[in-house]
């Protein structure tokens, strides 16, 4: 039976996407495009390999078992017909890159813009999540995460700044209301704005050292936000007086340089080694992802 690389391509992305809007914008293709793929699949095969419905596409099991052996095989495809991207003048091709929210606002806007200034033929698409991902399984060439700790078949590089901190503040007017705290167990009579990462867990407890103490307090307070998505939130409530946060420092330091929020417990803030890219180290590293690595290297050292 001799079935189109293409088809097989399209079921994947739909499949992986789950659905058929979703898939043809990671794929660059037209969700009919997709459809009349995927159909024709289906009418080789003999076998249906997606339920669909209004709300949802969902692999059948079936179309379980195809997706798990055809992923691994597409992608060492896709790692041979890159092999002929590397006697291209200048790399070609998609580069997806997997992030959470705040690396996607921290860290790549000084990367981005140059990265595809000096290699114009090449197209990032930034996806952000905020839980740590399989990113092959996830339709992504690589990873940014906090913690070098990761799978032995991953390779991770540093990307970004090496230190950074973790600040709490608040606006001056809720501190002139409540009282400026002198040591983080005051914390606990605050008003202090959380964060839920969508596995569930709190952001919470809040960790601070000084000259070698740790202290770990478990604030409460009236906002919950789910980190990333909503994280500007738990800031402009922040600035409007409701509580006290606690985030990066780079992303409060625009809102403390401009005294909408006033530091507390500085000298306290807490540091810890910053994020890395991390990618498969079992196949052959597409072009795209090999340009990338190489301008994070050299940007490093610059």
């Amino acid at each position: 039976m001799k079935t189109d690389l293409g088809d097989l391509n399209a079921f994947v992305a739909v499949a992986r996407a789950g659905g058929f809007r979703e898939g043809a914008r990671v794929s660059g293709s037209s969700a009919s495009f997709l459809s009349e793929a995927v159909r024709r699949l289906e009418g080789q095969l003999g076998v249906r390999l997606l339920n669909r419905t209004t709300r949802s596409v969902v692999p059948t099991e079936a179309g379980k078992g195809l997706l798990e052996r055809l992923g691994p095989a597409l992608s060492e495809v896709e790692s041979a017909l890159d092999v002929v991207n590397g006697f291209r003048d200048r790399p070609a091709g998609a580069l997806r890159l997997n992030v959470p929210v705040s690396a996607a606002r921290l860290v790549l806007p000084a990367i981005v813009p140059p990265f595809l200034a000096a290699y114009p033929d090449i197209r990032l698409e930034v996806v952000t999540d905020e839980s740590f991902v399989d990113v092959i399984a996830a339709g992504c060439d690589a990873g940014i995460r906090y913690d070098e700790r990761l799978e032995q078949d991953m390779i991770a590089i540093p990307i970004g700044p090496r230190i950074q901190r973790f600040a709490i503040a608040a606006s001056p007017d809720y501190l002139d209301r409540r009282g400026r705290p002198q040591h983080p167990r005051e914390l606990l009579g605050h008003a202090c704005l959380l964060g839920r990462f969508s596995s569930g867990a709190m952001t919470a407890p809040w960790e601070f050292e000084r000259d070698g103490e740790i202290v770990r307090v478990d604030p409460t307070g009236p906002l919950i936000v789910r980190v990333g998505g909503a994280t500007d939130l738990a800031v402009d409530a922040a600035i409007s007086g409701t509580g006290i946060v606690c985030l990066f420092e780079d992303w409060l330091r625009p809102h403390i340089d401009s005294g909408a929020l006033e530091p507390i417990l500085e000298p306290w803030w807490q540091r810890f080694s910053g994020p890395f890219l991390y990618y498969p180290g079992r196949r052959l590293v597409p072009a795209p992802l090999r340009a990338f690595i190489d301008f994070v290297k050299a940007s490093a050292t610059a």
